[in-house]
């Protein structure tokens, strides 16, 4: 029987990363995301896991992608100035595929901005905020219990792809408190790191073998020593200057991912097998939209919500899909229109996408929605 209990965001995210088998955790406290680190400082010890609160992020990401490579499943929890601040160790872990989890709760900005305020302008930064091509995976909540159960998600894909997974929160979600059904643990799908052990003195630690993406791990906690390095590096894990070889690199560590984007993505519809209007959100923004549509549903409009659940890769293919009984599409998001680039994008010029938008710390409701829908609509009608 699946266990019932009233539940934060944040809370959800421990609980969840606990049951996934994170047993490491170092981070900084900052606000909407200091939950996830108290909760973690109590719940680790009592699971034989390890708590540190580092001097700052800088030092948090590090810490965790030292204890990842040592061999413990690891994560860290920060918000939008704690964010930029990972980014260079984020592309460290990028190129030396070593598997982590950040927690982004993002918040009102720029800069500290309103830090108890409700945001999603974290997106590009999660696509683009370290330098260089590289690959990104991101995922990102609307409710406690898809917190629970994506976390879980965010960590057998960072240990199946061998990379750091952003799990894209924001404060809604964060702060919110639901009652929830768990899943019971043998329901759990948990990937194990995939390891390879012992080859002597040929320790091509990322070694791929031809049609492969991914190099297995080598036990570092257990004795087996290679060398880790951000620059470009042979399959010994050593610096190497050959362009060849560096191409080959960086070709398959984006390789893993978008080769992998059917394994990958996953998107949640709702009332879409007839909808001739799709409003597109994520995260927490998804409570308002489904209000909305059930509204216009009652009211006889054919609307449906279309939500990537990975955010990143953008789900383009599934979008797609839909499109040719689609008449509008309506981005609605909590930032100027980031998401909106990526979904003009994959649209094209075919249909039009009208959008909605707030910057200033408080929320879009179903009443904002259904008011742009009924706007759309005048506009539509008239063009």
């Amino acid at each position: 029987m699946s266990e019932a209990v009233l539940m934060q965001g944040n809370e959800a995210a421990v609980e969840g990363a606990i049951a996934a088998g994170m047993r490491f955790f170092a981070g900084y406290p900052i606000t909407p995301s200091t939950e996830i680190a108290e909760g973690s400082a109590v719940r680790l010890p009592q699971v034989g896991g390890k708590f540190i609160q580092m001097e700052d992020e800088l030092a948090s990401i590090a810490a965790v992608l030292g204890a990842s490579a040592a061999g413990m499943k690891a994560m860290t929890a920060t918000s939008g100035p704690g964010f930029s601040l990972m980014q260079e160790n984020i592309g460290y872990g990028a190129m030396a595929e070593i598997p982590c989890v950040i927690v982004d709760v993002q918040r009102a900005g720029p800069s500290t901005g309103l830090a108890t305020s409700p945001a999603q302008g974290d997106y590009m930064q999660a696509r683009w905020g370290t330098h260089g091509d590289h690959p990104v995976i991101a995922l990102s909540p609307s409710s406690v219990r898809e917190t629970y159960t994506l976390i879980i998600r965010a960590f057998n894909l960072a240990e199946k792809y061998r990379t750091p997974v952003i799990f894209l929160m924001d404060e809604i979600v964060g702060h919110m408190r639901e009652g929830v059904e768990l899943p019971k643990p043998s329901d759990l799908i948990i990937n194990r790191r995939k390891m390879s052990f012992h080859d002597g003195a040929n320790k091509q630690a990322y070694y791929v073998p031809e049609g492969r993406y991914v190099p297995a791990m080598k036990p570092f906690g257990q004795g087996e020593r290679y060398n880790i390095t951000g620059n470009a590096h042979d399959a010994s894990g050593f610096p190497t200057n050959s362009h060849e070889i560096a191409g080959r690199l960086v070709g398959r560590l984006l390789d893993k991912v978008e080769r992998n984007a059917d394994d990958i993505t996953r998107v949640e519809e709702y009332a879409m097998d007839d909808a001739e209007t799709a409003v597109v959100c994520f995260g927490g923004t998804a409570r308002a939209v489904m209000s909305a549509v059930l509204e216009a549903r009652r009211a006889g409009k054919k609307v449906g919500m279309f939500r990537p659940v990975t955010v990143w890769p953008f789900p383009e293919k599934q979008l797609c899909r839909r499109l040719p009984q689609l008449k509008s599409i309506l981005m609605v998001e909590h930032n100027h229109g980031q998401m909106l680039l990526e979904l003009r994008r994959a649209v094209g010029r075919d249909r039009p996408v009208h959008f909605l938008g707030r910057i200033d710390g408080t929320v879009i409701s179903p009443q904002d929605i259904l008011a742009k829908l009924e706007e759309m609509e005048a506009t539509d009608d008239a063009e």
